[in-house]
């Protein structure tokens, strides 16, 4: 304990002046005199913790949530943590925050890590709570360590948090959240909310793209949930005024390898929303025909990404399958003679033989930029994840006039639109016309589930007419399902999820149209002229071939 934090608690009016004089003279003499404050009931460790961090302005961090596993022993050595009583916790960049439960000897810290090469900030935790993991880091022994470094190396998991075990597990928060991650791999979810509200807190899955409510945690742990989950994540805990996003890689013994998980943090009015991303890195090896193409939009496909340039763009809403449908792409071509790079906000599916980039907007490395870089690594397949400007999209178009196949996607409501979408970017006709090959919209619908669907009787001719059937589907036989429930689809009726597309190929007679700078009806009725399924008419293909039911489909596409 240092003389700045005596005089901290004299002003706090916590130790009067007499106890002050006594206290230093412990000082003086070279004695902690913290367990004195505590044996004198002067104070105790959270109350201590809780003015520091108050005085101080430092976040004050509950050390039963940290897993030990993540002290940064590359930091400090274990002595210098012993002797100064601070412990790397983790890393942001080039700054380290330090557990220390006395800030006022800040220089002194600074000090010591200054030979690291790092800068450092400092995060309050209570006394006793430091002494229990100094106390463990003392009893460590350096086989140990090395053995600990030896596994990170060999499962290449460097950044990843193991917590699959007893002991990072104790402590009630993490065995809440680890249970939570669990489940959701075990239901299928997609994504996991973490919502904190002024009465309430709750946690929902999105299954099947529908979100449900899974259990309500008690709302005093609000704070506590949102900070072991940014420090899972690696993200500044100290800051709560911005949104953060980071990753966590978490093996699961059940499920036999590490699983990717994209963290999104949101300030809202009552604490940090969390969203929790399932990232699927088996998705890079679907076959083509697990995705629900039609054979004749299959073959369209096909046909562009086969050719040695141009540009396949896919369009459709977050959550709808896009980078699935591109990485299947991907996967087709990832061969050894080809040369493949992508930029990505961030990578979601790790495909080997791929040199994949997350862009870093803060950084400088936009989605431009990664491209620009891309054509001087002699690329043949290029794919970014989005085109959001005009900067973007001229060099992707120049990428795909000069002999490159470049893959991207966009955010719009249907295959038309999106060559609108670029024109009002102010991508000049010609260049469109020139570069795009192929533009696919698509959407993901609920599968029906195969235990328990049912047959139902057809709705009257004109109901089914006016949903966009054809008089020639109503003249043959059919059989229309509807959900049922059970225990294989935990009573929802619907198991899985399968795409619907709507493939528009740009060939002479489209690109004639574009460059008379034909409207995006223009467009539409040209793709309708020359056979394009709209993704209304390939949901209801799906409905005849007894996939999924027929209120699922209007649900998700317009007519």
């Amino acid at each position: 304990m240092s003389v700045g934090l005596l005089r901290v608690l004299v002003q706090s009016q916590i130790v009067t002046h007499g106890q002050a004089e006594r206290y230093q003279g412990a000082l003086a003499a070279g004695q902690d005199i913290i367990p004195m404050l505590f044996d004198d009931g002067v104070t105790n460790p959270k109350a201590l913790g809780e003015l520091l961090a108050r005085v101080f302005s430092y976040p004050l961090l509950d050390l039963r949530y940290y897993p030990r596993a993540d002290v940064l022993m590359d930091v400090l050595s274990e002595e210098q943590m012993l002797q100064n009583r601070c412990v790397p916790i983790f890393r942001r960049g080039r700054k380290v925050y330090l557990a220390v439960s006395d800030p006022t000897q800040i220089h002194n810290f600074q000090k010591i890590a200054f030979s690291s090469g790092v800068s450092i900030d400092l995060v309050v935790v209570r006394d006793d709570q430091l002494s229990v993991l100094l106390e463990w880091l003392g009893q460590r022994s350096t086989t140990i360590l090395k053995e600990i470094s030896k596994e990170q190396q060999e499962s290449h998991a460097a950044q990843a948090l193991y917590i699959d075990n007893e002991e990072a597990e104790d402590g009630p928060i993490p065995r809440f959240i680890h249970k939570t991650l669990s489940d959701a791999l075990n239901a299928g979810a997609s994504d996991i909310h973490f919502e904190f509200y002024e009465q309430m807190a709750r946690v929902r899955f999105r299954v099947d793209g529908q979100l449900r409510e899974v259990v309500q945690p008690p709302v005093a742990v609000r704070g506590q949930l949102a900070s072991r989950i940014k420090v899972m994540a690696r993200l500044d805990i100290s800051e709560k005024r911005v949104p953060q996003d980071g990753r966590i890689q978490i093996a699961f013994h059940k499920h036999g390898r590490p699983i990717d998980f994209r963290v999104s943090t949101l300030p809202t009015l009552f604490g940090e929303k969390v969203v929790m991303r399932i990232l699927n890195s088996d998705a890079g090896a679907l076959n083509i025909d697990q995705l629900g193409f039609e054979p004749f939009q299959k073959a369209l496909l096909l046909e562009a990404i086969s050719r040695p340039y141009g540009m396949v763009l896919v369009t459709g809403p977050t959550g709808s399958g896009k980078t699935v449908s591109l990485y299947t792409c991907l996967n087709i071509l990832n061969t050894e003679n080809v040369n493949i790079a992508t930029a990505e906000d961030p990578a979601e599916i790790n495909l080997p033989g791929v040199n994949q980039v997350n862009v870093n907007d803060k950084q400088g490395l936009t989605f431009a930029a990664a491209l620009r870089a891309f054509l001087r690594q002699d690329p043949d397949i290029i794919m970014v994840g989005e085109i959001r400007d005009l900067e973007t999209a001229d060099i992707a178009i120049k990428a795909a006039q000069t002999g490159h196949m470049v893959f991207s996607t966009l955010h719009t409501n249907n295959a038309p639109a999106t060559l609108s979408r670029m024109l009002n970017m102010g991508v000049a006709p010609f260049n469109i016309a020139s570069s795009v090959s192929l533009i696919m919209a698509q959407r993901l619908l609920r599968r029906l589930c195969p235990a328990c669907k049912t047959a139902m009787e057809r709705p009257p001719q004109t109901a089914l007419k006016k949903a966009g059937f054809s008089d020639a589907d109503l003249s043959t036989e059919w059989p229309l399902y509807r959900p049922v429930g059970c225990d294989s689809c935990r009573g929802k009726g619907y198991k899985g999820r399968v795409g619907v597309y709507e493939v528009m190929p740009v060939n002479e007679e489209m690109q004639r149209v574009i460059l008379n700078n034909g409207t995006e009806v223009d467009i539409m009725n040209m793709a309708y002229q020359q056979g394009m399924v709209d993704l209304r008419r390939a949901g209801l293909m799906k409905v005849m071939q007894g996939v999924t039911s027929l209120e699922e489909v209007l649900a998700h596409t317009n007519d």
